[in-house]
């Protein structure tokens, strides 16, 4: 029988439900995510790194653990806050169920609470931190409420450099590593790019060295505005005219070091049905997101670049398409594992930039 676990919010709000994976205390930002499917991409996407992440969909693990979905070896969020979680998962590819392998990667689990009226509490009021534990004793709220998520992209990033590509491979790209997801990479391998993936710290001279056709800037974690030695590698590498495409982290921190500012969602975007407008077109793609900043449109500079895509539910910044470079950043993820593949394309046109630069660098 699973042990009585609860989940303290730092408003005072408590809910009781039941432990399974980890046991332990764990105080961290509540977030919430409302894929129908792809748990397994969720639950190894640094981009969690430092939130509980409770899934909005009553039923999770249905379909087991396959490791050849994940996006990154490890889970990085602090804990998963699920309503039922299956005990027998049904799939020829499962290789164990959800209990596990939260023992396995030591993440403390919750469930059997009403995420529906958790889910609830966040979207009224807001992004909060919270505490599981075993126990309501002793209760310091003063812990819960002072807790910030830090150091986030140094703790997530590779620590080495590593090549991935297959044979007769056409293009070099330089991909920095705020906390990538893994299919990131395999949609540039699979366009015939030989992908270089480089620590977070790799200096805009050290970039240049190895003479990519494009730089591609990863997804990742945490706080854009924190990041200020990786803004000012941009700024210096944006100058070089070498193509470059941002998605996500990648996307804010471009921002930032082009003037613009960003700022906290309410409570973020966190799934794969987030519609976004092209507004070159007019055209409305269905996106995975898993974001909880944003940059303010009203903050950037027209002579510099231009928005090119918008969310259709809050009007946020979606994308952007600037003018002194070859260069463009959408906040969704069009390498989509698991959500909709609408916005794959946007990897052909980063290919194509690269193939008709003229970059003197090279």
């Amino acid at each position: 029988m699973s042990d009585k676990a609860y989940l303290i919010l730092e408003n005072g709000k408590v809910f009781e439900g039941k432990s399974f994976g980890a046991k332990g205390t764990v105080i961290a930002e509540v977030v919430f995510a409302t894929g129908m499917t792809g748990y397994l991409e969720t639950l190894t996407d640094k981009s969690y790194y430092g939130q509980m992440v409770v899934q909005t969909f009553p039923l999770i693990g249905n379909y087991g653990i396959i490791r050849s979905d994940f996006e990154s070896k490890n889970i990085h969020m602090s804990a998963y806050i699920v309503n039922q979680w299956c005990e027998e998962p049904s799939n020829f590819r499962s290789g164990g169920n959800l209990d596990a392998f939260l023992m396995e990667q030591q993440i403390v689990g919750l469930y059997d609470i009403d995420t529906r009226a958790l889910v609830r509490i966040i979207r009224e009021n807001g992004v909060m931190n919270g505490m599981i534990t075993n126990s309501l004793n002793d209760i310091d709220f003063s812990k819960i409420s002072g807790y910030k998520v830090q150091n986030a992209v140094s703790s997530v990033s590779a620590k080495e450099a590593y090549t991935v590509k297959e044979d007769n491979a056409k293009y070099k790209v330089a991909l920095m590593d705020f906390g990538l997801k893994d299919n990131i990479v395999r949609e540039l391998v699979k366009r015939g790019c030989e992908v270089t993936v480089l620590p977070y710290n790799t200096s805009a001279d050290e970039i240049i060295k190895l003479s990519p056709d494009g730089i591609m800037l990863s997804n990742g974690p945490g706080d854009p505005a924190e990041n200020v030695e990786i803004i000012e590698c941009l700024k210096k590498l944006t100058q070089t005219k070498i193509p470059m495409f941002g998605i996500c982290l990648g996307h804010q921190l471009l921002a930032l070091a082009n003037g613009c500012k960003t700022s906290k969602l309410k409570y973020g975007h966190r799934g794969a049905n987030q519609p976004v407008k092209d507004l070159t077109t007019g055209r409305v793609y269905i996106t995975s997101q898993n974001h909880g900043y944003a940059v303010e449109s009203n903050s950037i500079d027209e002579s510099i670049a231009d928005e090119v895509f918008v969310n259709v539910n809050d009007s946020t910044c979606e994308g952007i398409t600037y003018k002194n470079a070859p260069v463009f950043t959408v906040q969704f993820h069009p390498e989509a594992c698991g959500g909709p593949k609408d916005t794959s394309f946007l990897f052909d046109r980063f290919i194509k930039m690269m193939g008709v630069s003229d970059n003197a660098v090279r």
